[in-house]
């Protein structure tokens, strides 16, 4: 289900707007890392989380519905079980993919998103990819 590497390298290379759903401000969480890794790539990342206030300097959102500027991908920290809401309101904001990241499969949320017209990539790093597939930096 998993779009080809080719796919894949376009959808990171297009973005410029990445909401990480479930970042953190901890450092030992996956999350916490994924988003320094990505904001250290150029892009623009929005923390959406609604026990944080800020994530790495970024502003922090409730929810997906809340960001005020367009996005481009929704890479989502969640169990399999909380994302179809969030693949909800991932097509709801008009989001271009849904990234539910390594260990996270979700056939409902993914049914959701692609009924939507967004991209779904399940069960992967941003960052893993983002790296294997050598997207450059965004400038």
């Amino acid at each position: 289900m998993n779009p080809d590497n080719q796919t894949l390298f376009n959808i990171l290379s297009a973005a410029r707007t990445i909401a990480v759903v479930g970042a953190s401000s901890d450092p030992a969480r996956s999350s916490h890392g994924v988003m320094k890794m990505l904001l250290g790539a150029g892009y623009h990342v929005i923390p959406v989380n609604p026990n944080e206030s800020e994530v790495l300097g970024q502003k922090a959102y409730p929810s997906l519905r809340d960001v005020p500027v367009p996005i481009d991908i929704v890479d989502v920290f969640r169990r399999a079980e909380a994302t179809l809401p969030i693949a909800e309101d991932a097509v709801a904001v008009g989001a271009k993919t849904l990234w539910l990241q390594l260990g996270v499969v979700n056939d409902q949320a993914a049914a959701t998103a692609q009924a939507g017209g967004l991209n779904i990539v399940m069960d992967r790093c941003i960052a893993v990819e983002h790296r294997l597939l050598g997207v450059p930096a965004i400038r």
